[in-house]
């Protein structure tokens, strides 16, 4: 159904854009075209109007586009014969003709994309269940953090992602990106998701695969670039909150205004919960409690734009965040501050052989301080002795630029230059018998640089070839570690000798449109993860579990092979694909010794891993039904370990071989309603193969009723059939969350 609303006068027409379900469409392209040539471009604003100047007589075509929703095209005799409703009403496209960004760091849609991507839409993210990103990014089959559990009760140095199995870390496989600038840890690797609330996020595009032809370093298996939400024209304004179990309450904000050439948005937001016991019941003690965290988020942004060919923004954040670790002596607490400075310029010359040339850069950099206390645990876990107080600053600053065009009509180019620098210490005091009886610090200074260039060529109808390159070079230096003994008084110092690596990452693909709804592809890459300055320098421990540094660790290199295929038919789409991975180098914590009361690992290069696996996806719409499935299997072993060769053909710690997804979503009219399904088989805890976490299930359910146009209570439930399962052994027994309720208001 299409009906268009009009106001004949004074050569302006006004209409308004809405979705299938009545929501109002942002940002929608409206084109007036004459008969006589004539062209008139407007834009509809936050409630979906537009008014489009109509300066001309005799007829005209109306053409209306919005990204991810099926173009709009009507032609009219006379102005006169503009009808007198009030909507246009665009219907959605098909998966396969969705437009992407980061597969080519460039818009390409889905269906000529030569490489295994998914998308998660605002609507996917607002009607999950769970209430923070990584919860929303688990419906992606074969992502993963360092352990099962989420954001809300790990320590941030167990958020690390993996993509495909393989193998989870506390530094992350995957790299993530905010806004274009990366959101991994400048000292360590992991990921802060809390540092992103839901109400600042656009859209989420995960390429799974190895990525650092494009990306760089952490992009080992694949990048995750979370889009955010900017201001829209005239006022924009949306809040949450909401409470639940576990004394979990929330609330944030999200306001925006844009006038003439200006636009400004702010962003805050605060999340707390008390959290659950860790801990097994059967094993669990007086030493444990409640872990749970305490978080606030603020960032504003302001931008000018430059006679619609440029524009430049500068953006600034704080994030704050206390946790307790699941004991009553073990806290952390982080703080963050960040800013970023960047610009965007498109050239609009249509003589210019050279078509829509864009050039991005980003300056950015900021400083943070991660505080951990560290305890042990009496082995019937009725006691604990504080054993090490570590603080870790850290600051950053880095720099980033890439240049875009389309040449010779079906031909993109893209080029980039990256540069990084990080400084990061660990200072620790040591404890016996609740006594100081040892300072030490270690710590150093990474400096990186890569460039990178992409050719993105349509061949004909059928073929689209992609080849990219990248160089990177990173050194690190200044590193040294001292430890003074307070009762002799003596101070023993480690200077580190002065490391530098380097890395060259090609990839080329080849996608095959066999008809207009059948393709094939085939992709081939190199990629690899640099060790972060915490796994050169930083030792830690999680329960009995003690992890040494390792100053002699090497970048993981890979070598990436899939081939797949992928089907559409109007609303239903179905892709499957193969690949191989192998892991030169992978570092991982190797056992050297194992006790009652204390495990000793140490960070250590292991040889070489390999994961083989298939993924496979897909997805329908029917009606107001969203249904979308996915499946990963993923073999994951130890190829070669010379060092220590029983460890060979063994599982790679922290990966399941199978892993199961899916979601339905149905709305009509003001009502919403979703689910949301995970299933994993067993996975191992430990390098050795001998703490083994049982498979699960869990489900989760949404259910939202709108009232008027912009306010909408929602209640969404976590775990419904409360399993329980384990989320790590070390070797205590953790488990998973019992099943959580939140309820909350939603306007927007």
């Amino acid at each position: 159904m299409q009906t268009f609303s009009q106001a004949v006068g004074q050569g302006v027409l006004r209409g308004k854009v809405i979705d299938a379900v009545g929501l109002p469409i942002e940002k929608a392209s409206v084109k007036i075209v004459s008969d006589s040539g004539k062209t008139s471009l407007c834009q509809t604003e936050r409630e979906g109007n537009f008014a489009c100047d109509a300066n001309f007589k005799g007829g005209f075509t109306l053409i209306i586009e919005a990204q991810n929703f099926s173009i709009l095209r009507q032609t009219f005799n006379e102005l006169q014969d503009f009808p007198q409703a009030d909507t246009f009403t665009l219907a959605p496209t098909g998966v396969r003709e969705e437009v992407v960004v980061t597969a080519n760091r460039a818009e390409t849609r889905l269906s000529e994309t030569p490489a295994s991507i998914v998308t998660l839409s605002k609507a996917e993210i607002q009607t999950t269940a769970a209430p923070t990103v990584d919860d929303a990014l688990r419906q992606v089959a074969g992502f993963s953090l360092f352990r099962r559990t989420g954001s809300r009760y790990a320590n941030p140095t167990a958020q690390g992602v993996s993509l495909r199995g393989v193998g989870a870390s506390g530094a992350s496989r995957s790299l993530v990106l905010f806004d274009g600038v990366p959101l991994n840890d400048s000292f360590g690797g992991w990921v802060q998701w809390n540092r992103v609330p839901t109400i600042a996020v656009e859209r989420i595009e995960v390429l799974r695969g190895g990525a650092s032809s494009l990306y760089g370093n952490n992009s080992l298996s694949g990048t995750v670039n979370i889009l955010p939400k900017q201001s829209g024209e005239n006022f924009n304004f949306s809040a949450e909150i909401f409470g639940g179990t576990q004394n979990t309450f929330s609330g944030s904000t999200f306001f925006g205004f844009s006038k003439n050439d200006w636009t400004a948005d702010f962003v805050a937001a605060n999340f707390q919960t008390k959290g659950y016991i860790l801990v097994d019941e059967r094993e669990r003690g007086a030493a444990d409690v409640f872990a749970g965290s305490r978080n606030s988020n603020l960032s504003a942004r302001i931008g000018k734009s430059f006679n619609d060919t440029a524009n430049l923004f500068f953006k600034t954040s704080y994030f704050g965040e206390v946790r307790t670790n699941g004991t009553g002596l073990q806290t952390n607490r982080t703080h963050i501050r960040q800013f970023v400075l960047g610009g965007e310029f498109n050239s609009l010359n249509p003589k210019s052989r050279i078509q829509n040339p864009k050039l991005e850069w980003r300056v950015f950099g900021g400083t943070q301080t991660y505080d951990q206390v560290f305890s042990a645990v009496s082995a019937n876990r009725n006691s604990e002795t504080l054993n090490r107080v570590q603080r870790v600053p850290a600051q950053n600053l880095g720099f980033s630029a890439n240049a875009s065009a389309v040449v010779l009509e079906n031909q993109t180019v893209v080029i980039g230059f990256e540069t990084r620098e990080v400084r990061g210490a660990s200072d620790e005091i040591g404890l016996a018998n609740n006594r100081a009886t040892s300072r030490s610090g270690s710590g150093g200074r990474e400096r990186t640089f890569g460039f990178f260039v992409q050719d993105f060529a349509r061949i004909g109808a059928r073929f689209v070839l992609a080849a990219s390159a990248r160089f990177d070079a990173w050194k690190n230096f200044a590193a040294s570690s001292r430890t003074r003994t307070l009762a002799s008084n003596q101070t023993t110092v480690v200077n580190f000798p002065d490391r530098k690596e380097t890395a060259f990452s090609p990839q080329i693909s080849l996608l095959f449109q066999a008809t207009k709804n059948f393709s094939l592809f085939a992709l081939a890459s190199k990629s690899f993860r640099a060790p972060t300055l915490n796994e050169l320098y930083r030792g830690f421990r999680v329960g009995n579990v003690v992890t040494l540094s390792n100053e002699n660790l090497r970048a993981e290199k890979a070598n990436n092979f899939e081939s797949g295929a992928s089907f559409g038919l109007g609303n239903f789409n179905l892709r499957g694909n193969f690949f191989l991975t192998e892991i030169s180098q992978p570092v991982s914590n190797i056992t050297l010794s194992a006790a009652p009361n204390l495990i000793t690992r140490q960070r250590q290069n292991i040889g070489q891993t390999r994961t083989r696996g298939v993924e496979i996806e897909a997805e329908t719409r029917i009606r107001e039904i969203n249904f979308s499935i996915g499946y990963l299997f993923a073999d994951s072993r130890v190829a070669e370990f010379p060092a220590n060769r029983d460890l060979e053909n063994l599982f790679v710690q922290q990966t399941a071989r199978h892993q199961l997804t899916f979601q339905t979503r149905y709305t009509k009219r003001d009502w919403s309603f979703a689910l949301q399904g995970r299933a994993s088989s067993a996975q191992f805890d430990d390098d050795l193969n001998l703490f083994r976490l049982e498979p699960y299930f869990g489900l989760d359910a949404f259910a939202a009723k709108r009232f008027k146009e912009n306010l909408q209570v929602f209640v969404g439930i976590e775990n419904v059939f409360n399993s329980q399962y384990s989320i790590g052994r070390t070797p205590v027994r953790t488990v998973s969350s019992p099943v959580n309720l939140r309820v909350g208001i939603r306007w927007n």
